[in-house]
């Protein structure tokens, strides 16, 4: 007693970006929200020790090369590798160059990456950073003293062993872009226009004149998301861009939806101190909010020309964001081409207003006295961004704008009902009991045949098996809303009607880039009942095959539920009587949340993919994973018997990492081992 304890801090948070932490030498990792919430009611945070993946950097970025062409670079690196379930760690004499900004943007994209983490540790530029952002000075002086006194102090000469070891120069990292439909899609400016050819329409009408919406035309522009918007640098790169365009009057193109949503209060203050935030509102990137907008698919309508242009002569929408994912449909509904890009790239693309064209060579506005303008005149260099941050950035900014983040007075304003149960209210259409918040559910684990409800590719991301942005006004899940009395014009998004199962279940796998393989030409979201032959919703097949007591089972390919953190996507798949998944390979988020619902994740063997099984809905699977049997990583029996009464059989591996998952599966999932846990006054281990 009485004796000060220093620890090293860790955390784990339901955002799946919480590793960009892991760039000032904090371990932290994303976790789906069943997993964040069984903690909080006592159960302890398990898993198998990782393998963790050197990268060795050297080298230097080149002038005009930001955080973010490197954090796409080493994303197209890593996905080159298996890292679901493994940390990543960065060392090497490269690291030293990279400021705590850079760091915590490379970071920040693990997810993307495939690892549960990217390490930085701790150094001299931490400690600068922690200076720079308020921190006392004893608690920094404590941060350096515990870290070279435990040997987590960074030397950039040392060379760990790791179980895989890549190496990265820094000096070879170009200005990039990432797309057009996934994060490790890397892409040179002057790939962009050869990487849109298969998603252009070949009916295309062309524009008539220079002021008509062009094919490949940018519909959304958006300075976005965690990834980008913290680093100061980036954000003070565009504001100097954005001057820059704005003395030679140059204007964002009109049919260009342009944004900027900060990650935080501080942006807004050193953008106004250094007086760009007015320059970056001339072009229409003024701030809409802080946190997740646009990157999540909370952007809005596209502008009426866009629409317009689309609909009658079949233009092709594209959207630039300086996100952290670009998969169809996650950033609008109607865009299947997306670019990830920097603060300041995103900015000038909104000049250009399409895709059409190497944007480092091609001019990409006029002035108005017909002057073309190339990117080389209006992108800063390092000096110039160095000058802009010494005045503007102040370690005062930040204390305030965390407060601030902690305060929320529309919230602090609701009415919190007073009772020991919650007061379920039948007509809500955005809260209502789900069915899989019981005590008494039953596990879904044993022997058993089962119907192929759906077989989908790789890639599948949590965004495709469950929608965030609007609730498209002609679905089921809108028809839904509708007959609930629910405005047709203003249904809201899928992420505000999380707390209502009927509404989510209606919008699972609808993506129009998601192919049901055993019928791909059905409509997405649909599968072929058997043995009725009718196609229908899942939703609906699911409610017919659960009458009729035939569970389903859904096959996927590689990386299955990449993406977001989301646990809709793993409710969703217990809603629809799912009792396993057999993927090529899991995504970990993902595959924990599986677990958590009751659903067993099950690993094909090497080289299987779904293609190779030619699945039919007639066919059965049939499945031996009794919970007796049940352990980390073990073998299960497949069968899977044709309608011919041929067989095809194989081993899959159960993706299960530790007894406490096999013991959440064995009791029906984390929900009602938690309510009997409590009820009992034990906790889980």
């Amino acid at each position: 007693e009485g004796v000060r304890w220093a620890v090293p801090d860790t955390l784990i948070g339901t955002d799946s970006h919480t590793p960009m932490i892991n760039g000032i030498g904090v371990l932290a990792w994303g976790v789906g929200g069943l997993e964040a919430e069984s903690v909080m009611l006592g159960m302890p945070v398990t898993m198998r020790i990782p393998d963790v993946v050197g990268v060795r950097l050297t080298g230097r970025l080149p002038e005009g090369v930001l955080a973010t062409d490197l954090a796409l670079r080493v994303t197209q690196l890593l996905r080159t590798i298996a890292l679901s379930g493994r940390f990543v760690e960065f060392f090497g004499p490269g690291v030293s160059s990279l400021s705590a900004g850079e760091r915590a943007v490379v970071a920040n994209m693990a997810p993307e990456y495939g690892s549960s983490s990217g390490f930085f540790p701790i150094d001299g530029t931490t400690l600068a950073y922690l200076t720079a952002t308020g921190r006392p000075t004893d608690h920094v002086a404590l941060v350096e003293a515990y870290a070279r006194r435990t040997g987590l102090w960074f030397d950039p000469e040392a060379e760990p062993t790791y179980a895989e070891t890549l190496e990265l120069d820094l000096g070879s990292i170009e200005v990039c872009l990432a797309g057009p439909r996934r994060p490790q899609d890397l892409a040179r400016a002057r790939e962009v226009r050869a990487s849109l050819a298969p998603l252009r329409r070949p009916d295309c009408v062309p524009a008539a004149d220079a002021d008509a919406v062009p094919d490949a035309a940018v519909a959304i522009a958006a300075i976005t998301s965690c990834t980008n918007t913290s680093d100061p640098r980036l954000l003070v790169a565009a504001g100097l861009l954005a001057r820059k365009a704005r003395r030679l009057g140059l204007k964002a193109k009109p049919w260009v939806k342009t944004s900027m949503a900060p990650g935080s209060p501080a942006a807004q203050r050193y953008l106004q101190r250094a007086g760009l935030l007015e320059d970056l509102e001339a072009l229409g990137f003024g701030i809409v909010g802080y946190g997740c907008t646009t990157c999540i698919g909370n952007s809005g309508a596209l502008t009426p020309s866009v629409q317009e242009a689309m609909e009658t002569r079949g233009v092709l929408p594209v959207a630039i964001l300086s996100g952290n994912r670009n998969f169809p449909g996650r950033v609008h509904p109607q865009i299947e081409a997306a670019f990830l890009a920097s603060p300041p790239l995103t900015v000038a693309y909104a000049l250009a207003g399409d895709a059409d064209r190497d944007i480092l060579t091609d001019p990409l506005a006029t002035t108005p006295d017909g002057r073309p303008v190339c990117l080389a005149e209006l992108w800063p260099g390092g000096a110039e961004i160095d000058a802009a941050m010494a005045g503007a950035v102040r370690a005062q900014d930040f204390a305030p704008a965390y407060d601030a983040a902690e305060a929320s007075p529309a919230w602090a304003g609701l009415d919190a009902p007073d009772t020991a149960l919650f007061p379920w209210d039948a007509a809500s259409t955005y809260i209502r009991r789900p069915p899989f918040a019981a005590i008494d559910a039953e596990s879904r684990l044993g022997r058993y045949s089962a119907t192929p409800l759906l077989v989908v590719g790789d890639d599948v991301t949590t965004d495709h098996i469950s929608p965030a942005g609007a609730v498209p006004a002609t679905g089921a899940a809108a028809r839904y809303l509708i007959e609930r009395g629910e405005d047709p014009a203003d249904l809201n998004v899928f992420s505000a009607r999380r707390g209502n199962w009927e509404a989510m279940v209606r919008g699972l796998f609808t993506n129009r880039s998601v192919k049901n393989l055993l019928q791909p030409a059905i409509p997405p979201g649909s599968t072929c009942h058997h043995p009725s032959g009718e196609v229908m919703p899942l939703w609906r097949a699911a409610e017919r095959y659960r009458a009729e007591g035939r569970p389903v089972v859904i096959i996927a390919g590689d990386r299955y539920g990449m993406g977001s953190s989301r646990d809709w996507a793993a409710k969703g798949a217990a809603l629809l009587g799912c009792r396993a998944v057999l993927a090529s390979s899991f995504e970990r988020i993902h595959r924990s949340n599986l677990v958590n619902m009751g659903i067993l994740p099950l690993c094909l063997p090497p080289g299987m993919a779904p293609r190779d099984l030619a699945l039919q809905v007639s066919d059965a699977i049939l499945i031996d994973a009794r919970a007796e049997r049940l352990t980390p990583r073990c073998d299960i029996p497949v069968i899977v018997r044709r309608s011919d009464g041929t067989d095809v059989s194989f081993t899959a591996t159960a993706a299960v990492e530790t007894r406490l998952e096999a013991e959440v599966l064995a009791a029906g999932g984390v929900i009602p081992l938690m309510l009997r846990a409590r009820l009992e006054g034990q906790t889980p281990r």
